[in-house]
């Protein structure tokens, strides 16, 4: 009888939750309709602004969905484990893209049912790619969703609504969604305090920039939009030709400074700024590597650009160098040129920019320039451990001793997230996309980039990529959102009974 009895109390102590994960979904919905009112409600204030019925009937819909897990299930006292709260994770950032296509469906125009939910897991995601081919003929309010869309999409959905959580789930919840690699400067704060910490920051960093943006000549609606969207890193704007709409330097220099420090930790920005110690930012290695470099992009574009590109001058190359190299190497996606008109040197760059990306806790998407630091100090130790195997070496970042497992999550990460790219760009090609645009979409989509190079740079759009490959490339936004093993694991959880 033992040793039946013990598998069945094992058994049953690894089964999910399913009736909380749910409870929990529906929390997130409920959040999700608060903001289609939002945007219902800058609709009416909008003259002839028709787009609050289907914003404030995709709000009701919504809500009554989300009212229904905590109307009919009973929350309890259960303690949620990290599966349960990986489950959560995953479950909220599907149903969030899946009813976020209400708005778009409802309007209709250019949103067919696969166009409306492209849009929707772009935003949320803040992948930025988008199947508009007249972003300008859509009202202010449907305007605002889409931005709303994405802005949440930057903290996290998860992050967001666990704030307002209470006990132990409120820290298992922000563990689940913030990636370790995140929360490693962090390692001995709670999970809760540190997404504390991210929300504040990007609250802060999104009224800098709106007020800045102000300050440079754009309205307030504009002035708005954009500084949700380069917060988010997201890179949805309002103009049909992206930020070259505005032809304006300042607002590229308040823009490109708003993009980089969305590219860096928030936590490291909370104490630098909020807490007024600047030197935590001298201090963190990865911040230094990450902005040089940047510089080291932007120097290499900006000559390419002046001797191949026919740039007549040095300040108008470092300028569209270094808005673009920061919009691409925090996945932004903000254009002011159309970079597939500039000389291979340059387009070879930005690839690069848009495969390593910003650092972990930030809004960015990509690899991360902490796993790409920890995977090159890893083969420098392995290749010294060849030469002189009786040292001892240690992977040290930020002078602290990284374990041995942290270096092979790292190498185990950038080998899925590059063999993902593979098979993508293998599909776009087998679809009939040319390799520049077949290649460049996948990491464009893995790593919530949006523009790529060939048919969908950063003038152009997704709009004629066939039903498949727009299908493909929202698993490619999704994964890439939620760093692959959250969703490896969640399939991985779930058990044939």
């Amino acid at each position: 009888m033992n040793i039946v009895g013990i598998p069945l109390q094992r058994q049953s102590k690894e089964d999910m939750n399913w009736k909380i994960i749910t409870w929990y979904i529906g929390i997130s919905l409920l959040f999700v309709a608060v903001l289609m009112t939002i945007s219902g409600i800058v609709a009416i204030f909008t003259p002839d602004d028709d787009s609050w019925i289907p914003l404030l009937y995709s709000a009701l819909l919504t809500g009554t969905v989300g009212s229904y897990p905590l109307i009919f299930i009973r929350r309890g006292y259960h303690r949620l484990s990290f599966r349960e709260g990986n489950g959560i994770v995953v479950g909220a950032w599907t149903m969030a893209c899946l009813f976020g296509t209400f708005p778009f469906l409802f309007y209709g125009g250019e949103f067919t049912p696969v166009n409306a939910i492209f849009e929707s897991v772009s935003g949320f995601t803040t992948t930025g790619a988008s199947i508009l081919n007249d972003i300008e003929a859509l009202p202010p309010g449907l305007q605002f969703w889409r931005i709303s869309t994405a802005w949440v999409g930057g903290v996290g959905i998860v992050t967001l609504f666990s704030i307002m959580t209470r006990g132990d789930d409120k820290s298992t919840l922000a563990g689940a969604e913030i990636s370790r690699m995140a929360k490693e400067p962090f390692a001995d704060e709670r999970n809760s305090s540190f997404a504390n910490r991210m929300l504040l920051t990007y609250i802060a960093l999104t009224l800098f920039c709106f007020f800045s943006l102000r300050l440079t000549g754009l309205g307030w609606f504009d002035a708005a939009t954009n500084a949700m969207s380069a917060c988010s890193t997201c890179g949805f704007c309002i103009r049909n030709s992206s930020i070259a709409f505005y032809d304006n330097p300042a607002a590229e220099t308040v823009l490109t400074f708003t993009m980089l420090a969305a590219g860096v930790h928030f936590g490291i920005l909370f104490l630098a700024f909020l807490k007024r110690k600047p030197k935590y930012i001298w201090k963190s290695e990865t911040i230094k590597v990450f902005l040089s470099l940047v510089c080291l992009a932007t120097a290499i574009v900006t000559v390419d650009l002046m001797y191949k590109g026919g740039y007549p001058s040095f300040w108008d190359a470092l300028r569209d160098a270094s808005f673009q190299v920061a919009s691409i190497s925090t996945t932004t996606g903000f254009a002011t040129q159309d970079t597939t008109l500039w000389p291979p040197l340059s387009m070879s760059v930005l690839i690069i920019c848009s495969l390593i990306c910003g650092c972990s806790g930030s809004t960015s998407g990509g690899i991360k320039i902490d796993r790409a630091i920890l995977a090159a100090k890893g083969m420098y130790r392995r290749v010294g451990l060849t030469v002189k195997p009786n040292r001892i070496r240690m992977v040290r970042i930020d002078g602290r001793v990284r374990p041995e497992g942290q270096v092979t999550d790292a190498f185990g990460y950038i080998f899925c997230y590059l063999f993902i790219v593979v098979v993508f760009a293998a599909v776009n090609i087998a679809c009939g996309q040319d390799f520049i645009t077949g290649v460049t979409a996948s990491v464009a989509c893995i790593g919530n980039v949006g523009p790529g190079f060939g048919d969908v740079g950063s003038m152009a759009n997704y709009s004629d990529f066939p039903t498949i490959l727009k299908s493909t490339g929202m698993i490619e936004m999704l994964v890439g959102r939620l760093e692959i093993f959250p969703i490896l694991y969640l399939v991985r959880s779930i058990r044939v009974r």
